[in-house]
């Protein structure tokens, strides 16, 4: 008896040294427990909340359809939810305790880059595949990581999508303004618009950079103001997005075509702005107009799971909320394809997973990054969304270019 103890206690300071995970706790039971640390504060909790929405979206779903099938065996599905507080330390801590403590069986990342590259780190460690939906920096990607995933389209393309439809605009645009705050995914967005923009015969007229903490952006909008653009840019979050814009409009900068690589998506950018929000433009991972045909096991068209999700919510669902969701089809499929809840064997599934859902191609290249789903453009139009680009997903046309303040 006095033996077996012994080789418990090495065993146990063994894992606790080298990271080895825990045998996971659902993996006994019937029910398959997920952990997310998520920004339900701090400057990120709007759209945190967006993402814990799309992963409870998918719980729910899957619970009131009879479980996850894994290997001949049905199980129900739980999460496991932290608050990080918008803090990339905390995200990592808390992911940790997800996997020592709660013994989760898999992680579903956290919101944001800076996060996700944090818990990225830690996942690494303990050998615990993670699916994240809203981190898209490339930097997450490049450090040789094999148990992190991204379903999302990598930040450099943002925007892209923006420059495509206005060189299709007449008049042309001829000049780019785009500011960045100084977080990794900001700074990869805006680098991808200063290279695209060149190749499309763009002028960039401005590019800098503004700390990500900041709440005053007064000095960055009047510097954008003196280069009269006529393509006004942002790489940023939320905040940097109503911060810009109001501060557009305090002075008066008139420009063609306005757009945010996050904001106008979300409920609260016409909620905070109203008939300012009218005309802009925002690079979304998705939307309800796209055309992809899902497989079995959940909704199979973007429309039914934005109506399904709105009778949830009560809100139509952006795409913060649609990449949630995706993440956790992303292990459902995995899961399926394993026929088991070993850990390595789900990474593997995954790294091999190719599928078409609802949100589109979820393929993961040797970086764990889905570079295989293209991006689209939506505009605010009378207070709501229309997808404007590419042409052949739009549900509507851009309305171009952008008038005078008062007249919106």
């Amino acid at each position: 008896m006095l033996r077996t103890f012994r080789l418990f206690l090495i065993a146990s300071f063994v894992a606790a040294t080298f990271g080895v995970p825990a045998t996971p706790a659902g993996a006994a039971g019937d029910t398959i427990l997920f952990g997310s640390s998520v920004s339900l504060t701090g400057s990120l909790a709007k759209e945190g909340k967006l993402t814990q929405e799309g992963y409870d979206f998918w719980k729910d779903y899957i619970n009131q359809h009879g479980g996850l099938k894994v290997g001949g065996k049905s199980y129900k599905v739980d999460i496991k939810y932290y608050d990080d507080e918008s803090k990339p330390a905390s995200a990592q801590q808390l992911a940790e305790r997800l996997i020592d403590q709660d013994h989760v069986n898999f992680i579903l990342g956290p919101y944001g880059s800076g996060t996700a590259f944090t818990v990225a780190q830690m996942v690494e460690r303990k050998k615990m595949p993670m699916v994240e939906g809203n981190g898209a920096a490339e930097k997450i990607f490049s450090q040789g990581f094999r148990y992190t995933f991204g379903v999302l389209s990598p930040a450099k393309k943002y925007l892209q999508g923006v420059l495509d439809m206005a060189a299709k605009r007449k008049p042309r645009p001829v000049t780019v303004a785009i500011s960045a705050a100084s977080d990794a995914f900001s700074l990869e967005v805006q680098q991808g618009v200063v290279d695209y923009a060149q190749t499309l015969g763009f002028k960039v007229v401005y590019s800098n950079k503004y700390p990500d903490t900041t709440t005053d952006v007064s000095s960055v909008v009047s510097a954008i103001k003196a280069t009269n653009p006529d393509i006004i840019l942002n790489a940023g979050h939320l905040q940097d997005a109503l911060l810009i814009h109001k501060g557009l409009k305090e002075q008066n900068v008139q420009a063609k075509i306005y757009a945010y690589s996050v904001g106008p998506d979300t409920p609260d950018f016409v909620n905070s702005l109203g008939k300012d929000a009218n005309f802009v433009y925002g690079g979304a991972q998705w939307s309800e107009a796209v055309k992809y045909q899902g497989q079995a096991g959940f909704y199979k068209s973007a429309m039914d799971y934005a109506n399904a999700f709105d009778a949830v919510y009560h809100h139509r669902p952006d795409y913060h909320n649609a990449e949630s969701t995706a993440a956790c089809l992303a292990f459902q499929y995995a899961l399926q394809k394993a026929g088991t809840l070993d850990s390595e064997k789900v990474r593997d599934a995954l790294q091999s997973l190719d599928i078409v859902t609802f949100y589109g191609i979820i393929k993961f290249d040797s970086r764990g990054l889905n570079v295989f789903k293209p991006m689209v453009v939506n505009q605010i139009q009378h207070g709501k969304l229309v997808t404007v680009w590419p042409e052949f997903t739009a549900n509507g046309k851009p309305m171009y270019p952008a008038p005078p303040w008062a007249q919106r």
